[in-house]
């Protein structure tokens, strides 16, 4: 019953915050792009970047579901794979958005 009531308090706050990035608002949530300098930030697509968090946020936060049902059943091996899943597509995510200018605007101009 306890880990239903703390995934549950966990998740309310992580679900409002990604429906705010979902809208493509509150960039100053997301770490390392708050901390940029304005000029730096004017290089990035916010609502891109806030979009794309925001829907990480929610699949954690679906996959955060996983650990009190496997509590619940007993079932260690489900706990397990939440945990693994969460950490992939965490580090997977991290890979994605910092490889390849996904998040940057196309500052080239045609001459």
């Amino acid at each position: 019953m306890l880990a239903w009531i703390v995934t549950g308090a966990t998740a309310i706050p992580l679900i409002i915050l990604s429906i705010f990035l979902l809208k493509g608002k509150g960039a100053f949530f997301i770490a390392g792009y708050n901390t940029m300098s304005d000029e730096e930030r004017a290089t990035y697509d916010e609502k891109a970047l806030c979009r794309s968090v925001g829907w990480l946020l929610l699949i954690i936060t679906a996959l955060m579901f996983l650990i009190p049902l496997a509590i619940h059943f007993d079932l260690t091996w489900l706990l397990w794979v939440s945990f693994v899943l969460i950490m992939v597509i965490t580090i997977g995510f991290a890979i994605y958005a910092n490889t390849g200018n996904r998040f940057r605007k196309n500052t080239t101009q045609e001459k």
